[in-house]
């Protein structure tokens, strides 16, 4: 560096990228043979090998066990968790060995001879099979969903149902009066409960028969609780969670195995329907969609009609189009579910898919509410294809609101409240998740492991259940009664004066008759009947529904049952501000904590409950302000009504958790039909999305780094001194990897597993028989189907690019299906003489079509390229096409980005750009001695080449190219990328691309250095 070029300050991190200062994941190998003149020690990720044993199991494993230090810190306190999504997360070495594990995909399949073949052969059928695939993932996601909410509701109706007689009646009563063919249940969010001539009118309860019905509810929950959690960490970890977070990594490009297998799809539902059923915080809403991408996974690889779409381009549209699709089932919203898979879930995009993905939502919706036209709790209620209002729309608002331009600033203030307490969700749920490592981490045996992670849920079940029974308690309960004056249209209450609740016709009737008319049966808890419906020659009339418990009410069921009361329209003072409190603190903590435990569910009913809540104090303060005469009686002030404040409040709670915008806000329309809204709700997302955005990365891409899955963003963020780095400041060769290995197009099988052996990279670009020309990339899994295939090998021969056969001897298919060979039989062929000595013609099998960019290429448009194609690798070249260096999506993302171009000088915006190349650190004489010394070689060749020669060569390629080494504090030697080629220069091999040909004998590549 120059000495008018002051240096720029690193950022500080625990290790450079890719150090490891453990040896976790990696397996120490004495490897000898007869192609070696000395057995070697080598390294490598066992995951490299994901057949030796399951690989997920491996990652999930290893990521429970993964413990920082930072976990230990303040839990609101700066750090990797409270960050604003201008801070790029920062991994520590451990979490840099996981995200090493996890292995890339293109997003097209490899244009190589072997699958235009396979192309060819496929029948051509003008796209009609692609819209028959569409429209089967929806229909089929959408039985899924009608099974699901049908099983839930069961189970949760029928636990409510005895709990309430247990109250009211305690266990010997109740034994006598209820028999089975009497116990009804109606899956409308309502119980039809037969009403007993000796039904309990008192308020004081047996402490007895309130201990029954808790005992019952745990019992009842803990049941189900148990089979929930023991499924999935038993049977699949992979089907933990809402499956969100994985899926979005898959369709960015990372694979994540086992979750879209058929087996995960049913621990998947069975988990969810037993989560959601026994009474915990969670939601059906997030596995869903997780259930949906595995419908379209395993219809485009599993059905023999449609072999065609085996590809990963294909079945990345398959799940995203079931990803949609299972929004669409679950809140019956296809046009939300269609800008949810293209805003959050999928990174690539066309008005083609577009137009399908809509199509399989229509589908999808259509489905579930012909279904539930019809049946109800799987028995046939007649009614079929009559799609009834209160199961059409999930959260239906009857009456329409007009919207005043007062509203937009509480709205605005609710808005960032959604921002600051989705920020303080996500914080406070990563925050438990790291304890809960951090617990685990200190268990040396894996049956404990096991069972903390199954103990777990139960505890928050055991919490919920005795919250839900015996918080109630505490509150006394509301009278809803109303009268009505029928010669002067006026109310008055039961003593002749004014009455508070009810001030207009329109009020008493729809309060009492319409909206909440099923209020008191929603909770174990029969409050006192007052009064009931008298039409005589009085000249009142009387409507009421006995009196309520108003936490019993927000406790009672599952969320959606709490969200419906909320959202409930001209019910001003139903709800004090003491009861809605404690019910959002509450339920605030345990759906934080319940969302990270090892049992299928979701966070977005447990998101809308929350936000409801906190609306719903907001309007309740409003009424209390401006006074409840003045609102009934004055149309300017109508718009101030809790059940409003309360949908705002669960769109602006839900925008800060997420980030969701377009998508969010037609949801939110389709499940409440409340049109009139569409403004004040846009406003209120766009503010909780600004808010949380400054303080936490949003809920999904925080799961994706905290589970260390790679992941590109849309536009690359660098920031120096706060202020945005410009990238196309920078080439392309300022963050590639180099020196890059090679292989040629007739390479030697010793060669081959050679390389396989000692590198973890997923891929290698293929080169002419010059060594340098650069011709196309094969990954590492082609590589090891060829080698186990010995139909291709061939002996030695003089070849040239011209003469080499194109016609592939191994199918597409073939190819395809053995993507992952055990090291062991890559260790066995590799010692045996006979095959390390043959040869095979990679040129029927290498991408032809894969993209290579120049040195001075801008850094910003590699960076779209790589992630708009998909790419895994980008290889760079000089202006003779030669291979200089290649960038996988590892070295895009923004920590690695920051790392790499901070240890260069950052010029200014006016400086040129030639000064970057002018500090490069070159290898010392004494490094590059210390390299040539512990180089492993290939076949026993040895390269006698002095130092010195070597490294004017290297200096030659260094000025050629403008940097072709990266230095040597960049890479460390313990660098392993299964996504690229790259390999620090000091981990003692030669670079084939700077110049394999020592020995003149350029066709045979045999005593090419590896």
């Amino acid at each position: 560096m120059t000495n008018d070029t002051p240096p720029i300050p690193l950022i500080t991190m625990a290790t450079p990228l890719g150090a490891s200062h453990s040896t976790t994941g990696l397996i120490r190998r004495n490897i000898s043979g007869a192609s070696f003149k000395n057995s070697t020690t080598i390294e490598y990720h066992q995951s490299d090998f994901s057949n030796d044993r399951s690989s997920e199991d491996e990652v999930s494993s290893e990521q429970e066990d993964v413990y920082v230090s930072d976990a230990d810190s303040q839990l609101f306190a700066r750090n990797r968790d409270l960050e604003s999504t201008s801070t790029n997360h920062q991994y520590t070495a451990q979490e840099r060995e996981i995200l090493g594990q996890f292995e890339a995909v293109d997003y097209l399949p490899p244009h190589s001879q072997a699958y235009k073949k396979w192309l060819s052969q496929q029948p051509s059928r003008l796209d009609w099979d692609r819209w028959i695939m569409m429209g089967l993932i929806g229909f089929l996601t959408g039985i899924i969903g009608f099974v699901l909410h049908q099983f839930i509701a069961i189970i949760t109706q029928y636990k409510w149902f005895i709990a309430r007689k247990l109250v009211e009646h305690g266990p010997t009563k109740l034994l006598h009066m209820i028999y089975i063919d009497n116990m009804k249940l109606r899956i409308n969010n309502t119980l039809y409960v037969q009403t007993y001539s000796n039904v309990t009118e008192s308020h004081d309860h047996e402490m007895r028969n309130i201990f029954w019905a808790w005992l019952w509810v745990v019992n009842y929950g803990l049941m189900f609780c148990i089979l929930a959690t023991a499924s999935v960490v038993l049977l699949r970890p992979a089907a933990s969670g809402s499956g969100i977070p994985e899926l979005i990594g898959y369709l960015n490009g990372t694979v994540v195995r086992q979750i879209f297998n058929i087996r995960t799809l049913v621990v998947k539902f069975f988990s969810n329907v037993c989560a959601v059923g026994c009474g915990l915080p969670v939601g059906p809403e997030g596995p869903m969609i997780h259930m949906g991408s595995c419908v379209g996974a395993g219809i485009c690889t599993k059905f023999p009609f449609f072999t065609r779409f085996r590809n990963s381009e294909d079945k990345r549209n398959f799940i995203t189009a079931g990803a949609a699709a299972g929004v669409s089932a679950a809140f019956g919203a296809p046009v939300g579910g269609l800008l949810f898979a293209m805003e959050e879930v999928s990174s690539f995009w066309n008005l083609k898919l577009s137009w399908q993905i809509f199509f399989c939502c229509m589908v999808a919706t259509f489905t579930v509410d012909l279904f539930n036209s019809a049946f109800d709790g799987f028995s046939y209620r007649g009614d079929f294809g009559l799609f009834k209002p209160e199961k059409y729309i999930l959260f239906q608002i009857n009456k329409s609101i007009a919207v005043n331009i007062l509203l937009f600033v509480p709205t605005v203030i609710l808005g960032l409240a959604g921002g600051l307490l989705g920020a303080a969700f996500n914080v406070l749920n990563l925050r438990i998740i790291r304890f809960r490592r951090k617990i685990i981490f200190r268990q040396s045996s894996e049956t404990m492991k096991k069972f903390i992670r199954m103990v777990e849920p139960c505890v928050v079940l055991l919490i919920t259940c005795t919250v839900a029974v015996f918080l109630p308690l505490l509150f006394s309960c509301s009278r809803l009664t109303c009268y009505q004056n029928m010669e002067t249209d006026g109310h008055v209450d039961e003593h002749g004066g004014a009455s508070e609740l009810c001030k207009s016709p329109n009020l008493c009737e729809r309060h009492n008759l319409e909206v909440e008319k099923d209020r008191e049966k929603d909770a174990i808890w029969p409050c006192h009947r007052i009064h009931e419906v008298d039409i005589g020659d009085s000249e009142f009339i009387v409507f009421t529904n006995s009196s309520i418990n108003e936490v019993g009410v927000l406790l009672y069921g599952t969320g959606e049952h709490a969200i419906g009361h909320l959202f409930s329209r001209d019910t001003h003072l139903d709800f004090g501000y003491l009861s809605l409190c404690s019910v959002l603190c509450i339920y605030f903590l345990l759906a934080a904590w319940a969302a990270g435990t090892h049992i299928s569910c979701g966070t977005v009913v447990p998101m809308l409950v929350i936000g409801g809540l906190f609306g719903r104090i907001m309007g309740r303060g409003l009424v209390d302000v401006i006074g409840i005469d003045k609102i009934l009686g004055n149309r300017y002030w109508m718009w101030i009504d809790p059940g409003a404040f309360a949908l705002i409040g669960a769109a602006s709670f839900f925008g800060g958790v997420a980030r969701l915008t377009m998508s969010l806000t037609v949801i939110m329309l389709e499940i409440t039909n409340d049109v009139m809204f569409l403004l004040p709700i846009m406003v209120s997302i766009m503010v909780a999305k600004w808010v949380g955005d400054y303080l936490t990365h949003p809920l999904y891409h925080a799961l994706l780094e905290l589970r260390c899955i790679p992941f590109l963003d849309v536009e690359p963020t660098v920031f120096h001194n706060k202020r945005i780095v410009n990238l196309e400041l920078f080439a392309a060769s300022d963050v590639m990897s180099a020196p890059v290995y090679v292989v040629r197009i007739f390479e030697s099988v010793g060669y081959l597993s050679r390389l396989l052996m000692t590198t973890g990279h997923g891929g290698f670009p293929v080169v002419g028989m010059d060594g340098r020309t650069f011709r196309g990339t094969i990954s590492k899994s082609e590589i090891m189907v060829l080698i186990k295939s010995p139909d291709v090998y061939e002996e030695r021969k003089k070849v040239s690019y011209a003469t080499l056969s194109r016609t592939p001897v191994v199918t597409y298919s073939k190819l395809k299906r053995n993507r992952h060979e055990k090291a062991a039989t890559i260790t066995q062929l590799y010692k045996t003489s006979s095959c390390s000595n043959k040869y095979i013609n990679l040129l029927p099998y290498i991408n032809q079509s894969a993209p290579c960019v120049q040195e001075s290429f801008s850094l910003h448009r590699a960076y779209i390229i790589v992630r708009s194609l998909g790419l895994r690798h980008l290889v760079v070249v000089d202006h003779n096409n030669h291979v200089k260096g290649i960038i996988t999506r590892k070295d895009l993302m923004g920590f690695s980005l920051e790392e790499r171009l901070f240890e260069k000088y950052i010029p200014a915006a006016n400086q040129p750009q030639t000064n970057t190349t002018e500090i490069r650190e070159i290898p010392t004489q004494e490094n590059h001695k210390s390299r040539h010394q512990d180089r492993v070689i290939c076949n026993g060749s040895s390269n006698n080449r002095a130092p010195n020669k070597k490294k004017r060569r290297r200096r030659r390629d260094e000025a050629g190219s403008g940097g072709g080494h990266l230095p040597a504090s960049r890479t460390p030697s313990s660098n392993v990328d299964k996504q690229g080629g790259q390999q620090d220069p000091t981990a003692g091999f030669t670079n084939p691309a700077a110049g394999v040909n020592n020995n003149n004998n350029n066709e045979s590549g045999n005593e090419s250095h590896v």
